[in-house]
């Protein structure tokens, strides 16, 4: 199977991104440099100015985001004013996306005109430095994850994300329509964007545009959450599974053990992959709800083929050794 990418922009997150998404959330508060909010981010990290305040700079990134402590700022006041300034100018370069002060602490007067000057962003924030470093870190590596977009529609059953992919009208949506009237979830339909997290595990949401909301053909757009109440939906879900819904094809050999387990690699990831034969008098939504169960099931150690496998080997061996002694005899 080819995983079929929906094209999109080059990925680009901006200062003002994360300054209008997280601003409560880190207590930013803008003092100078509005310009600098179309500045690009282009690492997920953060760090504190430290020894560059010193003039040892062997080591300083500036394309970090910069966060002021305490520490950095009584460092400074201590400072003459040009030697403070000298020192400033020498870490605030081009390339320096946003400078933070930590604490709820006055900006200086020398980072304030350079920063207005050089058209850096600079915010104080009330949150200490190391609880900036950590909670920005964290949002970065959200933000910065590899990630592709799926076409497919995306439902939690049982605790496994499901991910039901396959042809125009073959019955996606209609599938998970019909787990969701059972009690299972939605997480996205028809487009889902999937990020690999911490490089072994793939988590899948939806577009804020479309959150909630399912395309029935013959009915229209429905909101899920509206139909079926809160607790059928929910924003993102790891993707355990990928189930391909396809027409059912006399020609085609499908498996009836279950022995050739298959995956595919997303991101980097293998996923347990299942191919679904669709036709008249096959409960669709049955189906989806054993494949999740069974999924636990080998999670929990039990493989209900291998057993079989392993019973059937057994008995073959017995009767073979049945039929040397009524041989020998």
């Amino acid at each position: 199977m080819v995983i079929v990418l929906l094209a999109g922009d080059e990925f680009v997150y901006l200062v003002k991104h994360l300054f209008e998404q997280h601003a409560k959330y880190l207590g930013l508060v803008l003092i100078a440099g509005s310009a600098g909010l179309s500045r690009r981010i282009n690492k997920a990290e953060v760090q504190r100015p430290g020894l560059s305040l010193t003039g040892y700079l062997k080591g300083f990134v500036s394309a970090r985001i910069l966060v002021f402590g305490k520490q950095e700022i009584e460092f400074l006041r201590e400072l003459e004013p040009k030697v403070r300034t000298q020192r400033l100018e020498a870490i605030l370069t081009p390339s320096t996306p946003a400078v933070i002060v930590a604490r709820g602490l006055q900006p200086l007067k020398e980072m304030i005109a350079l920063c207005d000057k050089a058209g850096i962003s600079l915010f104080r924030a009330t949150s200490t430095a190391t609880n900036l470093l950590s909670r920005i870190t964290f949002l970065l590596l959200e933000e910065f994850c590899p990630s592709v977009t799926l076409h497919g529609t995306l439902v939690e059953v049982f605790g496994v994300g499901v991910l039901i992919q396959g042809e125009s009208s073959v019955g996606k949506s209609e599938a998970a329509l019909g787990l969701i009237e059972r009690g299972h979830r939605l997480i996205s339909d028809d487009v889902v964007r999937v990020k690999r997290q911490e490089g072994s595990y793939l988590v899948g949401s939806g577009p804020e545009l479309t959150r909630h909301l399912m395309e029935i053909r013959g009915i229209g757009i429905i909101n899920v959450a509206h139909l079926y109440g809160a607790v059928c939906v929910r924003p993102d879900k790891g993707i355990d599974i990928m189930v391909k819904l396809e027409e059912w094809d006399d020609q085609h050999f499908y498996d009836r053990v279950g022995l050739d387990e298959k995956f595919l690699d997303v991101l980097g990831v293998s996923v347990p992959f299942h191919v679904l034969p669709v036709k008249p008098g096959r409960d669709v939504v049955l189906l989806l709800e054993t494949i999740a169960l069974n999924h636990r099931l080998k999670d929990m150690g039990y493989n209900s083929a291998k057993e079989f496998n392993a019973k059937w080997l057994e008995t073959i061996a017995k009767r073979q050794k049945r039929k040397e002694v009524s041989a020998a005899q």
